[in-house]
């Protein structure tokens, strides 16, 4: 019997690995973050009986921690619509943040100050001292290594600061969630002020009016792991990036001996900073489209895209119209088809800017293109045998489309980097 041929896998593709090879690394990452989150909330779970009151705050605590989660995760894939990152990877930021960074962080801080910053300066100082330079460099340090996961071994999932935004805000989320399960239980069972008083002002502070300090302080690790991964020789952009982290965690932390006033300053910062970001995030999606509106008219050779196809990728109100249009008219494995369309099509005009910075080596990139395009192709095929007839695509108007328009042989596929396309 001979050997079957490997099964075609359009996420392999997208993901930039090789098909059919189980992500086994990532898989192992996830089942230990996970193990440590179970290890953290047993951990809290002791604390709360040790106060006294049995487990009844540990259970107040987790619900209350939980609740801002699927909007704050919402929110961050909101903005990650237009090249989605892998949700297996998202999967394992939330958890490191929330598992491993958060038990790690809370060993070296405990630790740090019962033994060295209280010993030596007292109880209150050593606190303060702890907090405003300890505690931002240790957490910033353990959230900031699964960037530099990132930049090692998935390296082609950076491919630019949105990115890192996107995978920083998921690991700050988790880490978030568990650091105030304890907040939460502190506000509980404190001797002097605790109650449900202390506990609704502090799910205030920190779950609604605070809840994305610490993916804004990461945020700024992850632009500049997407820097470092997007350029050539530029670790030093990664370690610029976690100063910035340790900076602004310190600040916030050391603002709070101020009172009221100290915080209302953090906060104004920290909101303008949030302004910052989110101008880096649509800049930076103009900039994805300007190199698909840049690069992929090339392509209008192979048949795979016509400049109407392109302009609908240019667009994210015209990609999820052209999904439901999909839907609507071949059913889920359409929608499916066409959504691995648009994926490979914008992940073809972002090698092209790769290539330009000679971040891959131009076999790789040769690979990967052919690769992409044979992705592109076979997503067309396969909404065209659903539908070999399909009507007019609504993005495209009165002029053509790859969807709208089958081939009787296989579009062809250009030489890599020859002059089809532009490349400068």
């Amino acid at each position: 019997m001979g050997t079957p041929a490997p099964v075609f896998d359009p996420r392999a593709v997208i993901d930039g690995l090789p098909p059919g090879r189980p992500r086994v690394g990532v898989i192992v990452g996830i089942v230990a973050a996970a193990l440590c989150v179970i290890l953290v909330f047993g951990i809290e779970l002791g604390e709360s009986v040790a106060s006294g009151q049995s487990t009844t705050p540990f259970f107040i605590a987790l619900p209350l921690a939980l609740a801002p989660v699927p909007l704050l995760v919402a929110a961050v894939l909101f903005i990650d619509r237009l090249e989605p990152e892998p949700r297996i990877n998202l999967a394992f930021g939330f958890l490191w943040g929330a598992g491993v960074a958060a038990l790690f962080a809370a060993l070296i801080n405990t630790a740090g100050l019962e033994y060295i910053t209280q010993p030596a300066l007292g109880a209150s100082a050593g606190q303060y001292i702890s907090a405003t330079a300890g505690a931002p460099v240790v957490e910033e340090t353990l959230k900031g290594l699964f960037l530099v996961w990132l930049v090692r071994w998935r390296r082609q999932e950076l491919d630019g600061p949105t990115d890192g935004i996107v995978y920083a805000a998921m690991v700050g989320l988790g880490f978030a969630m568990t650091e105030n399960i304890g907040y939460y239980i502190n506000a509980l069972v404190n001797p002097v002020h605790g109650g449900v008083q202390l506990l609704g002002y502090t799910f205030v502070l920190r779950g609604v009016l605070s809840p994305f300090l610490h993916p804004i302080f990461t945020s700024m690790t992850g632009i500049g792991a997407a820097y470092a991964a997007s350029h050539r020789n530029a670790g030093w952009a990664l370690l610029l990036g976690w100063f910035a982290a340790v900076c602004l965690h310190a600040m916030w932390n050391g603002l709070s001996i101020f009172g009221l006033a100290g915080t209302a300053v953090a906060y104004l910062i920290l909101l303008g900073l949030l302004g910052i970001l989110w101008a880096v995030i649509i800049a930076d999606r103009r900039r994805i489209v300007a190199q698909i509106e840049h690069y992929l008219p090339g392509y209008e050779p192979t048949g795979l895209v016509t400049p109407q196809d392109i302009t609908m990728l240019s667009s994210l109100r015209d990609r999820r119209l052209a999904r439901n249009w999909a839907l609507a008219t071949g059913g889920l494995p359409a929608a499916s088809a066409m959504g691995n369309y648009q994926l490979a099509a914008t992940e073809l005009a972002l090698l092209h800017e790769k290539a330009r910075r000679g971040v891959l080596g131009r076999s790789e990139v040769a690979q990967r293109q052919q690769a992409l395009l044979r992705l592109m192709q076979v997503a067309r095929a396969a909404f065209l045998r659903r539908r070999p007839a399909p009507p007019r695509a609504p993005w495209a108007g009165t002029g053509p489309s790859g969807f709208t328009r089958p081939s009787s042989h296989p579009a062809p596929v250009p030489h890599p980097f020859m002059p089809h396309g532009p490349e400068h």
